[in-house]
């Protein structure tokens, strides 16, 4: 079995989200119709994060494994040739036996778009925020998301996983023009975990939140403490590190 790896892009605004599911349109679905169409084999594709509804990726990353001896080259030309346009393989390669898309990753790296005035053009990729933000306020807020901690005030409520700690590496706003980007590396991430961020510290800049009323809605591990979900349409999956 020959195990590959892809790195691959899409456009979220018309999925379910990454994970295969019933009667609706997935990324990992398309995958594995695709997948299948070229090879003629059923295969399992691992994914490094599953998205959800909405959000976009320029570096999801996924393995599957396959039998037929196809070329690396063809077998890239051939998905981009089945796949819908909103999705795209921009890498291939083979990869030892032991790699895992998500398994192997030792971090996750998202940023999330926000603009200060309403677009047509690539409205889909940014949240419009019309709100003064005082980005300094947010910035010092994120001081609190650094390090190795449980994320469980900002992840969705009913989130399953048999643990909430997070080990973020990196939380930084920065602006350019209208359009301000939240930046944030992890180890790993909880479901929902950036929107959640993202309405939180949006509630910080406009002074609904104090700044050190972040560290305590972190420490309280309550959902309800924390701001509101940040739409799907400004995050972004931007690079998996292995």
């Amino acid at each position: 079995m020959r195990n590959i790896k892809i790195l691959v892009e899409y456009d979220g605004t018309d999925f379910h989200g990454w994970q295969v599911q019933e009667n609706l349109r997935t990324v990992q679905g398309e995958l594995f119709r695709a997948v299948r169409q070229i090879t003629s084999e059923s295969v399992v594709i691992e994914g490094a994060g599953r998205t959800d509804r909405g959000v976009h990726a320029r570096g999801q990353v996924a393995n599957f494994k396959i039998e037929k001896n196809v070329p690396l080259l063809d077998l890239r030309k051939g998905l981009n040739a089945v796949l819908p346009a909103d999705i795209r393989v921009r890498s291939i390669d083979e990869v030892d036996q032991t790699f895992h898309a998500r398994f192997s990753a030792v971090e996750r790296r998202y940023r999330y778009y926000i603009s200060a005035v309403p677009v047509a053009i690539g409205r889909q990729y940014c949240w419009y925020y019309f709100y003064p933000l005082d980005l300094a306020a947010m910035n010092a807020a994120c001081r609190w998301l650094v390090g190795e901690q449980s994320f469980k005030s900002f992840c969705l409520s009913e989130a399953e996983v048999s643990h909430y700690l997070c080990d973020v590496r990196k939380a930084e706003w920065t602006e350019n023009g209208p359009m301000r980007t939240f930046e944030i590396h992890a180890n790993r991430f909880l479901h929902n975990m950036v929107r959640c961020l993202v309405g939180t510290m949006a509630l910080v800049g406009r002074g609904k939140i104090h700044v050190e009323e972040v560290k305590q809605i972190m420490e309280r591990e309550d959902r309800r403490l924390a701001g509101f979900t940040a739409p799907a349409s400004g995050l972004v999956l931007e690079e998996v590190v292995y």
